[in-house]
């Protein structure tokens, strides 16, 4: 726009300037001269306004639609250019990218309510802007159209999961959710959606505190449940070790007893016998025999 104000300026003293030498000269001229100069000043003039007018500057990051009477028939990119006022108009388009701001409520599918905030970004396809401009007249009409779809897209998605899986896997949304909106906004829309962000997924504060319980008591179960396992496996534990050790000690007495015979018992008795002789005798003892070599070495061994 500071270059089309300039030329007008430029234009606007121009044609002052010829007004002014048209004035000077008007009042020289002969009769059938004036009426000539007359109709050439004016001729002059219209097209002196008519030129600042005609320029038109289309700025970096738009797009312009022209139209010639009301029919889109051109379009026009960053740069200035020369096109009839009185017969042509622009009409512009932001071709930056864009973002939408969305809040909505939507359902789970067991029912529970959630609030949810999501941004969307896209840029329009500026070789698309005349059919843009042909279906939805301005950006805000599409940019209209674009939030409807976004929304009733992510509404599908987010309905066809419980709120438990949700909340436990709220990363897991966005991409859906993106995906989703991107597959329903294509070419038909003449946009590239850039970005899907699910900013916000928010339940009731009841539901919220709920869940906060469940997942409290799940753990405290949990802790319980592993506790209990970490008891059965301790106490197996010793039971097993018990029995290794009580299958040890028989299979040591097997060993033993297979190996006691009896001159090593005899050996043992009259080790531990002291050499003297029971003065009471009574019952089966009575035909203990102690062997004499055996019962004389023990002997001599105590008296030396």
């Amino acid at each position: 726009m500071p270059i089309r104000m300039l030329i007008i300026v430029l234009f606007v003293a121009m044609a002052a300037g010829f007004a002014g030498l048209c004035y000077y000269g008007f009042s020289k001229m002969k009769k059938a001269a004036k009426i000539g100069g007359i109709i050439g000043a004016v001729l002059s003039l219209i097209g002196l306004i008519c030129i600042p007018f005609s320029i038109y500057t289309v700025d970096t990051g738009e797009v312009a639609v022209v139209k010639f009477l009301g029919e889109a028939n051109n379009v026009r990119e960053a740069g200035t250019y020369f096109d009839f006022w009185i017969t042509n108009t622009y009409q512009k388009y932001d071709s930056k990218t864009q973002t939408i701001q969305i809040t909505t409520a939507t359902y789970s599918s067991d029912a529970q309510t959630m609030d949810i905030q999501m941004t969307v970004q896209y840029k329009i396809m500026t070789d698309k802007a005349i059919k843009i401009a042909e279906q939805y007249g301005s950006l805000d009409a599409l940019q209209s159209r674009i939030e409807s779809v976004a929304i009733e897209k992510a509404k599908a998605t987010l309905s066809s999961y419980k709120a438990m899986n949700i909340i436990a896997d709220r990363a897991s949304m966005s991409p859906l959710v993106e995906e989703a909106i991107k597959n329903a906004i294509d070419e038909k829309f003449y946009v590239n959606i850039q970005t899907v962000a699910m900013t916000n997924i928010d339940f009731s504060d009841a539901f919220e505190k709920a869940v906060e319980d469940k997942m409290i008591a799940e753990q405290q179960q949990l802790k319980a449940n592993y506790e209990n396992e970490t008891k059965i496996a301790k106490a197996k534990a010793d039971a097993e070790a018990k029995i290794v050790q009580a299958e040890a000690e028989a299979k040591s007495n097997d060993l033993l007893e297979k190996s006691l015979t009896d001159k090593i018992l005899r050996q043992l008795y009259i080790e531990k016998w002291d050499g003297k002789l029971p003065t009471t005798v009574a019952g089966d003892a009575a035909n203990i025999l102690i062997p004499v070599a055996e019962a004389s070495e023990v002997i001599q061994n105590s008296q030396s």
